[in-house]
């Protein structure tokens, strides 16, 4: 009885090792599973070993190993460039994203900031909380900037300004109160922009002689010629010259074909009854401007000769008649 007691307490004994021996060989595998990156996290990105719960191990050629905080836990991520405020080194076994300097907000290289965070400002690669004599502190862009002329807003240095002060014109870097020679103001843009000035093509060639819309019937008449505007001016530039010229131009004249032949037999015939008309008119006042002798003399003759017509008309003379006498 006692033996049969033994026994069974030694098998209880070695199931119990032989369990733990399990257990221990399945954590020693769990954590060779993590090391040798047999995750499935691995197929995904640019992780070349990772594990479940630190993410990644390492990384593959030309990409950055970042530590992401997640809580009071880091993940490993293999990124092809480093995030803002930190910057990539490169090494023969590893690359990896370095945090920046505290008071860069993005930088090169841990001894040159390209950005400062608020209440700092850069200067030749540095984060400064002053600025040094002859510059001032830009709050809009962070840094240390020279101070402006008088009349700019904004600027480069102390030689170029980017925007200027209220009413004033802006021209290659310096502001104006009136823009120079061949410059006009943009208010819109409050900048000197160049003056466009006018430009026309050449002349066109005479048209034939005409009046009034027709080239037949009149002695006198006009020529014109024309040309186009190529460019039209800007408000202050030099304005367009004459686009049209008319001379004065003399033609044979010569009878309209069709409707006009009439209109010109009457118009001619109308000045011949009035040179005529006129005529008359000349030779009556003439007759009245004369003496009354040498009237009542042009009258007599005018009967005489009157009577002497109305007698031949009456009594005609033969040629033998007139023989004979």
């Amino acid at each position: 009885m006692q033996l049969q007691l033994i026994s069974f307490v030694l098998i209880i004994l070695h199931c119990m090792e032989y369990t733990g021996c399990q257990q221990h060989s399945s954590s020693r595998h769990r954590q060779h599973k993590q090391i040798s990156g047999v995750s499935s996290g691995c197929q995904q990105g640019g992780c070349l070993t990772c594990s479940d719960y630190n993410g990644c191990l390492s990384c593959k050629p030309r990409f950055f190993m970042h530590l992401e905080r997640i809580g009071m836990k880091q993940i490993g991520v293999c990124m092809t460039s480093c995030p803002p405020g930190f910057y990539g080194t490169r090494s023969p076994d590893r690359n990896t994203c370095t945090k920046c300097r505290p008071e860069c907000d993005s930088c090169f290289n841990k001894n040159f900031c390209t950005r400062c965070r608020a209440g700092y400002y850069l200067h030749l690669g540095k984060c400064q909380e002053s600025c040094p004599e002859g510059l001032v502190r830009s709050d809009t862009q962070r840094e240390c900037v020279p101070k402006c002329p008088a009349e700019c807003d904004t600027c480069v240095n102390s030689e170029t300004c980017t925007r200027c002060r209220a009413g004033l014109y802006q021209l290659m870097g310096r502001c104006h109160h009136v823009c120079p020679e061949d410059y006009e103001p943009n208010d819109k843009l409050m900048e000197c922009t160049p003056q466009v000035h006018c430009e026309v093509g050449e002349w066109s060639e005479w048209s034939p002689c005409s009046r009034s819309g027709r080239t037949c019937g009149f002695k006198r008449g006009q020529e014109t010629r024309t040309r186009q505007v190529l460019q039209y001016p800007s408000p202050f530039g030099k304005p367009c010259p004459e686009i049209s010229e008319i001379k004065e131009c003399l033609v044979k004249r010569r009878r309209c074909p069709g409707k006009y032949s009439k209109n010109n037999e009457e118009e001619r015939e109308k000045k011949s009854f009035n040179s005529r008309k006129r005529e008359r008119d000349r030779e009556r006042e003439r007759e009245r401007e004369r003496d009354p002798g040498e009237r009542d003399d042009s009258e007599n003759r005018n009967k005489t000769e009157h009577r002497h017509r109305r007698g031949q008309d009456r009594h005609p003379v033969s040629p033998d008649q007139g023989l004979a006498q």
